[in-house]
């Protein structure tokens, strides 16, 4: 009887676990659809949700990111990024918004940093990294003299 209760314990331990799993993965790949059709709110909410059983999801943070800036929310766009760029370093996407938010800022020593970085480690987006870099060399006041 006891072994029969081990048994029966075990596999819903498990079936549990497989399907806390299926869940994770549904909410991202539902999220990510939501914010493809403009859903914004719902995708968050699922990105938020995913974020809850995956706490170390560097893509549910970028997208949360890239909603606050469809939402013209920059405080929370650049923590959700800092977040993503804690869990993931070599985020090339998550480094270039860094970037752009740091050009915005005007925070051109940031911007260098960033720059160098993502330099390092990019390979889709490598020309958005040189046009940034040509911008700067108008506006980075220590090329004035």
């Amino acid at each position: 009887m006891l072994r029969h209760f081990k048994i029966i314990t075990i596999s819903i331990a498990f079936l549990f676990v497989q399907s806390v799993s299926f869940c994770n993965d549904n909410f991202f790949k539902n999220a990510l659809k939501f914010y493809e059709n403009e859903k914004y709110d719902d995708a968050r909410f699922l990105f938020e949700r995913n974020i809850v059983f995956n706490p170390k999801d560097a893509n549910s943070y970028l997208y949360l990111a890239k909603i606050y800036n469809h939402e013209k929310d920059q405080r929370k766009e650049e923590n959700n990024l800092e977040t993503a760029l804690l869990i993931e370093p070599n985020n090339e996407e998550a480094l270039l918004m860094m970037i752009k938010i740091s050009v915005e800022k005007s925070n051109y020593d940031k911007v260098k940093s960033l720059s160098e970085a993502f330099s390092k480690v990019c390979k889709k987006l490598c020309d958005e990294n040189k046009n940034i870099k040509e911008s700067l060399k108008n506006i980075d006041p220590k090329n004035e003299s």
